[in-house]
């Protein structure tokens, strides 16, 4: 009898392929919303394990402490704010139809006061292009795409911190195993074709191939599900 393949396992779900969040410090998300203006000052920058780039822990006016995205250039002793009419420097977060055109913004809600959803990976920016008769604020995201967003929307002026992160080489396989651990991927990763014949429907063989179709049909049996799934077109294509 054969065994599980790996997209069998990920389905049946477990601890290998579960996030361990009871390791992560807390929800990032803008200390403000639409309502009113929010001060608070920077205590430290500290790394958290959920994301590449490090988080702020800021002091509020209330006296409250909370995580915040941190951007480029921010650091301990920081005055930050968060809401309408907050000062245009960096760090600070406004509504987008405040935002001049060409600045650059990261941490953008997706609608009005949920904490920010866009734009919060280590060292990417977007930047504000224009605005619309509807009261909607154009967005060049880090794509290239142009991405329309409530002008209610909230958004951090500035580069995420951590920029660079992925131009240092991991240097040996015991980093790259904690990075992936963070963040519950698999690895690493043993090809399919060099498995036995068993543990996958393109092992075994007297070389290494895949010796059947790669293209499956949509309702095949859980343990054939590999290579390419209910693909609309095969082969080269042509010019």
């Amino acid at each position: 009898m054969g065994h599980r393949i790996q997209t069998q396992n990920r389905g049946r779900g477990g601890s290998t392929w579960r996030a361990p969040s009871h390791r992560y410090r807390c929800e990032v998300k803008h200390a403000g919303d639409t309502s009113k203006r929010v001060r608070g000052t920077v205590i430290d920058i500290e790394h958290d394990p959920a994301r590449h780039g490090p988080v702020a822990l800021v002091r509020l006016e209330t006296g409250k402490t909370q995580y915040v995205l941190a951007t480029e250039g921010t650091g301990a002793g920081d005055a930050l704010e968060w809401g309408p009419g907050a000062e245009l420097k960096m760090g600070n977060t406004l509504l987008l139809r405040e935002i001049p055109v060409g600045a650059s913004i990261c941490n953008i809600e997706a609608v009005p006061n949920d904490g920010g959803k866009f734009v919060r990976s280590s060292g990417t920016q977007a930047m504000v292009m224009g605005r619309s008769e509807d009261n909607k604020v154009g967005v060049r995201m880090p794509s290239g795409k142009l991405k329309w967003f409530d002008g209610y929307c909230m958004a951090t002026i500035g580069v995420v911190a951590g920029g660079g992160r992925g131009e240092k080489p991991f240097v040996k396989a015991g980093k790259k195993y904690w990075k992936m651990k963070t963040t519950a991927t698999k690895w690493p990763v043993v090809r399919g074709v060099a498995m036995n014949v068993i543990d996958h429907p393109f092992g075994g063989g007297a070389h290494q191939h895949s010796g059947r179709p790669k293209t499956v049909a949509r309702g095949t049996p859980p343990g054939r599900v590999v290579g390419h799934v209910s693909a609309r077109r095969t082969g080269k294509r042509k010019r």
